[in-house]
């Protein structure tokens, strides 16, 4: 840890991180099999060995955050997702669902050292950290990368904001980790009671959104913040550095964008849902589908951090919605594609008042006429159990914002 860069990982060439990740990647996918009662299962028929390219990555099912309740109820506590049991982590977590959530031995087990310190942490400093320490990770996720890079914490979690305004007018921490909204709270409580909590200049927030109206209103309470992107699940998956140009993904994850509800990888620059295979060795997930959604941004950040970069959270990927009573997915939607290669995208858009559902899907193609319409209107129908209509347009009119079903009815 020296300068402007937590390690030399982080500035490595790109043919140099891609050779390192894929290596590792086929000895994660090793451990996840020999290790791991559920991966043993899943990925019974594949051969480690050939699993040395993102190409022979996407071939592998994914395992979407939405599986993980029926998993650990059906073998608790983690779904058998774990090389090692519960008594031999660190610690064990609970998340909203129940989900259990799984920490091991090492210094800065998720990973957060690397954000922290492109926040402008480093060692002899202070961080007052107001993520939860109550049954989820976030707060020691934070907690545990402070103390890999030599900062001392003191553990505020949430609430209590007199207490939290006292802590840091006597404690003088360097900065804040947490909400950015509690953060907003603390420094306009401050205010309001005359504190000097002026030491907390910099901050680590994640958790919810950061508006540029947020960001801006820190600031001006004296306080600049980046923002990370991590999961219980996962740790870190990616963070901003000072250039303040998209989020940097974390070196200890290989991350895929894919077409929702299915594990197809998109384009560089389209949305999709962002998967995530970790090179944790305690919790190997393997092409875990995250549920979030964002897209790759072209080019290398300006801070001299060289690895890929995504544009941030941008929704979520299930779009599941009721169509005269019936669930469709978009998997379904997917698989009505896949039926036809003269479609490039589609977006099924569902309007109507309430209880007059109607469905028409928008089809992306450089072919036309009826016959093509009538026969993806079928399929439609087929897979979905539901009759809709059909409209071709040409390729590039449907927005590039990652939805393949569009809620668009009159709930008047």
């Amino acid at each position: 840890m020296s300068g402007d860069f937590y390690d030399t990982l982080e500035t490595r060439s790109t043919d140099e991180r891609e050779a390192a990740q894929m290596e590792a990647l086929s000895a994660q996918v090793a451990l996840a099999k020999d290790k791991t009662a559920y991966f043993g299962r899943l990925l019974a028929d594949v051969d480690p060995g050939a699993i040395t390219s993102r190409t022979a990555l996407a071939a592998l099912p994914v395992t979407r955050k939405g599986d993980l309740l029926d998993l650990q109820k059906s073998t608790p506590p983690f779904g058998g997702m774990t090389t090692v049991a519960p008594n031999g982590l660190a610690r064990l977590y609970m998340s909203p669902g129940p989900i259990y959530d799984a920490e091991g031995p090492e210094s800065d087990p998720w990973r957060f050292a690397r954000t922290l310190y492109a926040a402008g942490f480093r060692k002899g400093e202070i961080l007052h950290n107001c993520f939860s320490y109550h049954l989820t990770p976030a707060g020691m996720m934070v907690d545990s990368a402070a103390r890999a890079i030599g900062c001392a914490v003191f553990p505020g979690g949430v609430g209590n904001t007199d207490m939290q305004v006292q802590a840091a007018a006597d404690l003088k921490p360097a900065g804040y980790g947490g909400t950015p909204s509690f953060l907003k709270i603390i420094l306009e409580k401050a205010r309001g009671l005359g504190a000097d909590i002026s030491s907390m200049r910099k901050g680590l927030v994640g958790g919810e959104a950061l508006p540029p109206s947020l960001r801006k209103e820190l600031s001006a309470l004296g306080c600049d913040v980046l923002q990370c992107y991590g999961t219980a699940d996962l740790g870190l998956v990616a963070y901003e550095s000072p250039a303040l140009e998209g989020m940097i993904l974390d070196e200890g994850v290989i991350v895929e964008i894919v077409r929702p509800g299915t594990g197809d990888p998109v384009a560089d620059g389209e949305v999709g849902e962002i998967v995530v295979t970790s090179l944790n060795q305690c919790y190997p997930l393997i092409r875990f589908g995250t549920g979030d959604m964002s897209a790759v941004l072209a080019g290398a950040s300006p801070c001299g951090r060289t690895n890929r970069r995504i544009k941030g959270w941008m929704g979520r990927a299930d779009q599941t919605t009721k169509v005269k009573g019936m669930f469709v997915h978009p998997g379904q939607v997917a698989e009505v594609l896949k039926r036809h290669p003269e479609i490039a995208k589609g977006r099924l858009v569902v309007t109507g008042r309430t209880g007059e559902d109607v469905m028409t899907l928008h089809c992306e193609t450089t072919e036309g006429g009826d016959g093509l319409a009538d026969a993806i209107s079928t399929s439609l129908q087929t897979i979905t159990k539901l009759r809709g209509t059909v409209t071709l347009v040409p390729e590039g009119s449907l927005a590039n914002d990652g939805k393949v079903i569009e809620d668009a009815r009159n709930y008047d």
